[in-house]
């Protein structure tokens, strides 16, 4: 005898595989996002901690003039953006 449909363990375990996804796509979405924000977060301490050690050995903060000359640029982007 066959039977057409669906048995109830196929139905909850359809309903638990959706709330899952309902759940978990939300938070997926933005991981990219706070992934970025992280990394700036991340820079912005090193910089922070450049400068600090920079003024502890000049006693002075920098400036874009104290910055080395760049030798090289990569792929063809200037090193300095013309004007």
């Amino acid at each position: 005898m066959k039977r057409a449909g669906f048995t109830l363990i196929e139905l909850l375990s359809g309903r638990i595989i959706g709330l899952l996804a309902v759940i978990a796509i939300p938070k997926l979405t933005n991981l990219k996002g706070r992934a970025q924000i992280a990394a700036m977060k991340s820079d912005l301490r090193n910089l922070v901690t450049l400068e600090e050690n920079y003024f502890a050995q000049s006693l002075k903060y920098a400036t874009a003039t104290d910055l080395p000359a760049r030798t090289s640029c990569r792929q063809g982007i200037p090193c300095r953006p013309s004007h």
